[in-house]
Parts: structure tokens; C-alpha cells; sequence
């Protein structure tokens, strides 16, 4: 009976003090509840716009109460001082889970923006690639590394802008003047190249590629087997390359060492005097869509 009334009694007391231990950990939330908000204000003036407050506060409150459970008043140390620390520790974890860049990527991207304003300060212009990545110690490939993964880490959100001004943070797919102006001078020498291709490889490329005919087809009207079809057309795609860039970098002329030498100069000059800028542009409409289309090459 003694020992049934001692275990009664220690139950009695442990709840008692599990009773008060949670009272004081309810006080101490209850009581500090405006301090987390307080600390998530504070940090959401510092992070970007798309950051949720939701998500800050979650982490906040999870760290308030974790401290009200940990919290030892004997030690002297205020509860929001003690508390305060742990909630900007827990915010600032919750930052870095959002982040889709590394610690290590943000700490070098710092300092890169604290040596481009020395060097802004210093020279009194916006300072080149190359005079910050000398100033840091590293090259320039990797500096560009480091701002490809900074733009990679950059978030937007759609829903923060209005219809007429989210879309122009969107890239243009479509084809500038300039850009449609050389595309259709591409189209109009890639024309030039394949009608200047001595008459089996130009009827290959064109049946081929053009037509969508099958190798057995070709190889059937011209006599000869399949592979050798293969070759034909590997061999005028190396010529086509060759002439296009022979107009796009031109060379000095010197001349040609030898039979296949002089026939590949001569097949790039055929290409080049082919037509002229207006011709080739003639070749497509003013949005780019090709209105010349390659007749059917018959092999004599």
C-alpha cells in the first residue's frame, strides 16, 4: 500500500509539472507571437518579391515553439532575445531550401557586385568582363559561368505582373528586321549553292531533300546502287557547306593547289556571282516563307 501510494503520488506530481511546463510553453508562444511577424517583415524587405511571407512565417512559428520548449530561464537570457535568433536561423534556412542557386554561388556573386562597384568607382564607367574577372583572379569563362548561374537562379512570378506588362519580361521568339533580312539572304544562297552543283549531286539534294524521295528511287534512275547514292549526297552536303561559308568569310584568292582545289574555288566564285543581294531576297516573301521552289532535276 506504501509503495502504490508513492508511485500514485510521483505520477500526481510529474503531471503537475508536465501541466505547468506546457502552460509556460503556451504563455511564451502566445506572448511572442508579433515577434515573428516582426522578423519576417523585417526579411522580406531584404528578398525578392516572389518570395512567400506564408512560408517565412511557417518556419517562424515552427522555430517560436521550439524555443518556447527549449527555454531555460535560469540562465538569465530574455525569451524574445533568445527566441529572436532561433527564428532568424529557421527564416533564413527556409531562404536558402527556396534558392536554386548554391551558397557557394551567392558568395561569389557578391563578390563580383563588391569589385564591379570598386572598379565602377574607380574608372568611372561600367568596368568590362575582362577587367572584373582580372580583379577577382579568375578568367572570364568563368565569371561567365557565374552570371549564367545567377540568371539561371532567377525566379519571376507570372502572377505579380499584369497582362499588359508580364509579357514583355518574356523573350521574343520571333525574328527581328535584321535577322529576318539575313535569313532570307541565307535561303537565297543555299538556292545559289544547290543550283550550282554539278547536275547528279544537285538532282540528289533536290530529289532528295527537297522532293522526299527514297534512295532506291534515285539510285534506280540513275543507274547506280543505293550507297553510292549515299556518297553522292554526302559529298554535295560538303560542298554546299563549303560554298555558303566561302560567302559568309570570304578568304584572300590564291591559287588552288591541285584539281580538287580549283574546282571547289571555282564552284564558291560560281556561287558568289550567281546573283545579287536583291535577287536572293526575291527568292522569299518579306516574311521569310520561300516562293522559288527546285524543279525536278532529270538526269539525261
Amino acid at each position: 500500500m506504501a509503495l502504490a501510494s508513492i508511485r500514485a503520488n510521483d505520477r500526481d506530481t510529474d503531471g503537475a509539472v508536465s501541466d505547468s511546463r506546457t502552460a509556460t510553453v503556451e504563455r511564451l508562444v502566445t506572448e511572442n507571437l508579433a515577434l515573428v511577424g516582426h522578423l519576417v517583415r523585417e526579411m522580406l524587405a531584404k528578398v525578392p518579391s516572389h518570395v512567400s511571407r506564408d512560408e517565412l512565417s511557417s518556419a517562424g512559428m515552427m522555430a517560436l515553439v521550439v524555443s518556447a520548449q527549449n527555454y531555460d530561464d535560469s540562465r538569465g537570457v530574455p525569451f524574445s532575445r533568445f527566441a529572436a535568433i532561433r527564428i532568424r536561423g529557421a527564416i533564413m534556412d527556409e531562404l536558402r531550401g527556396m534558392d536554386w542557386a548554391a551558397r557557394s554561388v551567392r558568395t561569389r556573386a557578391r563578390e563580383a557586385d563588391t569589385v564591379r562597384a570598386e572598379l565602377s568607382a574607380a574608372l568611372s564607367r561600367t568596368p568590362r568582363n575582362d577587367e572584373v574577372a582580372a580583379a577577382m583572379g579568375v578568367t572570364v569563362a568563368e565569371l561567365d559561368a557565374l552570371d549564367a548561374d545567377l540568371a539561371r537562379a532567377g525566379v519571376l512570378s507570372l502572377q505579380g505582373f499584369v497582362p499588359e506588362t508580364g509579357a514583355e519580361l518574356l523573350p521574343d521568339a520571333t525574328t527581328g528586321p535584321e535577322g529576318l533580312i539575313l535569313q532570307r539572304e541565307q535561303l537565297g544562297l543555299l538556292h545559289d549553292a544547290i543550283a550550282e552543283l554539278p547536275e547528279r549531286l544537285r538532282m540528289v539534294v533536290t530529289e532528295y531533300f527537297f522532293h522526299e524521295r527514297q534512295m532506291t528511287d534515285i539510285a534506280a534512275e540513275l543507274g547506280v546502287t543505293e550507297s553510292r547514292v549515299s556518297q553522292l549526297r554526302a559529298e554535295a552536303i560538303r560542298m554546299l557547306r563549303e560554298g555558303l561559308a566561302a560567302q559568309s568569310q570570304p578568304r584572300p584568292e590564291l591559287a588552288p593547289i591541285g584539281r580538287a582545289a580549283a574546282t571547289r574555288a571555282a564552284y564558291c566564285r560560281a556561287v558568289s556571282e550567281r546573283s545579287t543581294l536583291s535577287s536572293r531576297l526575291s527568292m522569299t516573301s518579306p516574311r521569310g516563307d520561300v516562293v522559288v521552289s527546285l524543279p525536278h532535276v532529270q538526269i539525261a
